[in-house]
């Protein structure tokens, strides 16, 4: 059986680590795109980073990053290299708390990030029974709309997306994990209080109030009613970067919007908002679980999902 001197030990276990620090930083600077702005990070300096991209240059033989105009650019070698240095990386910061979450000295992390919709009116309670049940757990959340919160996971920033948008990256695993309506609403006095129904052509006599081109809710809106052949002929209004802000300008009679009847319930319970279904449109959304595939899934990633399908 093959055995290291005692004396080696240390040696070899300080390349193995300075070997793994520096795949963290290269990953961080491809990530990035910048020295400094992975320096940042990191919170460290500038020719820190340099130097452990030097020291792994010299350990591979080649060279990692170019400048092209000024420019940082990854070469075709680091762009090799790349995918293996973060399978390295995400399976040895795995390891660390798997083996410490079995010896009891360390509490399983999990960071979570939500598109505002489930983020603001879904997961506080969810999460609440979830902390409940596992509060040895530290969790994060991070709250942005459907395409900040995919970009955080492909960046390694979160370990679990909850979004309601349009998920189009293949790279990603999804899951349905519920769904939500959306629901056209309207101001308590306006024409529509005492109807039950409206065709879409009389949407396009309305004000209508959407949230940001970017946002997962809208994508889907547009996308339904341009299958009813109306979308072109609705005036857009106004765009509000809040579905709060949407609510009261709806509310002070502005104009009309599509919203999550997540967001909606308690207005339209007390009667600050009034609901009105649209002929042949039913807007349902699945809301999805995403995560990047793993081979070995991080512990508290591991609760949550099966907390959340339970």
């Amino acid at each position: 059986m093959f055995m290291v001197k005692s004396e080696y030990k240390p040696l070899i276990l300080g390349v193995f680590l300075l070997n793994i620090e520096s795949l963290k930083m290269f990953c961080l600077v491809v990530d990035e795109g910048s020295i400094s702005q992975a320096a940042r990070l990191a919170y460290v300096s500038q020719p820190a980073v340099t130097r452990q991209i030097h020291q792994l240059e010299d350990f591979y033989g080649a060279l990692l990053f170019d400048r092209v105009d000024g420019r940082l650019a990854v070469t075709d070698i680091g762009k090799t290299l790349y995918p293996f240095a973060k399978a390295i990386v995400d399976d040895f910061n795995r390891s660390k708390e798997t083996v410490q979450q079995a010896t009891g000295e360390h509490n399983a992390i999990l960071r979570v990030g939500a598109s505002l919709t489930i983020g603001e009116y879904l997961l506080p309670s969810l999460l609440g029974r979830f902390k409940k049940q596992f509060p040895k757990i530290k969790v994060t959340l991070t709250i942005g709309n459907t395409p900040s919160v995919l970009e955080d996971l492909s960046h390694d920033v979160i370990d679990l997306a909850l979004v309601e948008g349009i998920v189009e990256n293949k790279g990603f695993t999804k899951e349905n994990f519920a769904d939500d309506e959306l629901v056209l609403v309207h101001s308590p006095d306006h024409p529509w209080k005492d109807r039950t129904e409206i065709s879409t052509k009389e949407l396009t006599h309305e004000h209508m109030i959407w949230r940001e081109a970017t946002s997962g809710t809208r994508l889907i809106v547009e996308n339904a009613l341009k299958d009813h052949g109306g979308l072109d002929k609705i005036e857009s209004y106004m765009e509000l970067g809040s579905t709060q802000a949407i609510k009261s300008a709806v509310e002070a009679g502005l104009g009309v919007s599509i919203l999550s009847r997540l967001t909606v319930a308690r207005e339209l319970k007390e009667g600050h908002l009034g609901e009105i279904k649209m002929a042949g449109v039913d807007l349902k959304r699945d809301l999805w679980m995403v995560k990047k595939p793993q081979r070995f899934n991080k512990i508290g990633v591991t609760e949550f999902i099966a907390f959340i399908k339970s």
